[in-house]
């Protein structure tokens, strides 16, 4: 309301019933925080072997006060009035944090609807992820606005998923070559023109993949960290030397390690060095795997493993709607506009069968696959699952590790890696 002094009666008595609402609103607002605090209370969880950034503690204790940690060690403390929680001699663990998902449950974020993303996050939760980032994929930008509204209302109203940590959008900037399973009806170079628009859509972008060859890649990922967001390299057919570039541009990441990017190659007779081996050669280059067993084998995980090790390596889902599902026919991408694939030994494949089409991974298969196929110690799988990612993301200072003052974000799980708890921030999401 715009209005000139002096203030008409009828305007004083409307400002002030604006001002008696705003102070009532934040009131209830008070009152409410108040009430899930004393809810919350204090938590001891006991008689586990507790996973830490540095050791699993045997027949460890966490405590935790009003939804973060305040206490982790080898003592059974004595905690007054605090909630019991017996691990019964299971793993302690930090909460999953997957930073590359595009659904679950029968959902898929691209579905555009409220229902879809807490019902995403709530079938990611029961396999022991507190955290994830939902993933777009290539579409029209008028799909992309739908989408960042939608995540908007999920977020206000996730209470029983893994939480949102915010946005990636994966394309429309890709290689042509390199597409994989992205439309290309919509994959195109960057424009500044369009890009920047779509930052004024949504404050929660924090990661957009794309392929730094492309003209205008590299001011695209420059623009990016200024805004604080992580530029992942994806989809892409460029050699060592533009990914050297790419890198210094804020391109520090590499998506879904092998799947939609260049290896070696000739051009014009000479072997030129792809993404996966500028990967491997920029020691502080960060990467994620798909570790579901099938879309890399265990020579690959090994590899991987022994050249970048797991401060480098982030586990992810990659997942469609058909993870946590029955295996059968699914849809790749949304309901509206996505393609018919079929689920069969654990993986999604097109319905000639002649290539994968998505991963129906849950958090939980990729820290057991780490594990049992590519022989890495548990702690150091976990490790991928959980402090790695955090630390790519930006988030560590409160996620990702068992430590005190960070958010309590804990699943316990057995020796076969199947979950029996998921807790985000003191709450408990999934118990089994």
């Amino acid at each position: 309301m715009s209005f000139n002094l002096p203030l008409s009666i009828s305007d004083i008595w409307y400002l002030r019933g604006q001002i008696f609402n705003r102070l009532v609103y934040w009131l209830y607002c008070l009152i409410c925080l108040i009430g899930q605090v004393k809810k919350m209370g204090k938590i001891k969880i006991f008689n586990g072997n507790v996973i830490t950034p540095y050791r699993i503690i045997k027949n460890g204790c966490v405590v935790i006060e009003d939804g973060i940690i305040v206490h982790v060690g080898e003592d059974n403390v004595d905690v007054p009035d605090c909630r019991l929680i017996d691990a019964g001699g299971r793993y302690i663990s930090p909460g999953f944090i997957d930073i590359h998902t595009h659904g679950a449950g029968g959902h898929d974020f691209m579905d555009g609807t409220v229902e879809a993303y807490l019902g995403a996050a709530e079938t990611h939760a029961r396999h022991g992820t507190t955290a994830l980032t939902p993933t777009t994929l290539t579409s029209t930008n008028e799909e992309l606005k739908n989408t960042f509204s939608v995540y908007k209302k999920a977020k206000e109203l996730n209470k029983n998923g893994a939480e949102f940590l915010g946005l990636h959008l994966e394309g429309p900037y890709f290689s042509m070559e390199h597409r994989g399973a992205q439309d290309p009806r919509y994959i195109r170079n960057p424009d500044p023109e369009e890009y920047r628009e779509i930052l004024t859509w949504s404050d929660d972008i924090i990661r957009w993949s794309a392929a730094p060859e492309l003209d205008g890649a590299l001011e695209f990922g420059r623009f990016l960290r200024s805004k604080g967001i992580l530029p992942s390299i994806a989809h892409s057919n460029a050699i060592y030397e533009q990914v050297q570039e790419a890198f210094e541009s804020g391109y520090t990441h590499v998506t879904h390690l092998y799947s939609g990017m260049s290896m070696v190659r000739r051009i014009n007779a000479y072997r030129y060095a792809g993404v996966v081996e500028s990967a491997f050669l920029i020691d502080d280059m960060t990467v994620e795997i798909i570790a579901d067993g099938h879309h890399l084998p265990q020579s690959l995980l090994k590899l991987i493993y022994k050249i970048k090790g797991p401060s480098q390596i982030a586990l992810v889902t990659d997942s469609m709607r058909a993870a946590g599902m029955p295996e059968g026919e699914s849809i790749l991408g949304s309901l509206k506009d996505g393609q018919k694939v079929i689920v069969e030994n654990g993986v999604a494949k097109t319905m000639d069968r002649l290539s994968f089409a998505g991963s129906v991974a849950t958090a939980d298969r990729l820290v057991r696959t780490m594990v049992e196929l590519a022989e890495v110690p548990i702690a150091e799988a976990v490790k991928m699952m959980t402090a790695t990612p955090a630390r790519i993301m930006g988030i560590d200072r409160y996620k990702g590790s068992l430590v005190p003052g960070k958010h309590a974000d804990i699943v316990i799980f057995d020796e076969n890696i199947t979950v029996h708890m998921t807790m985000v921030r003191g709450r408990v999401v999934y118990h089994c």
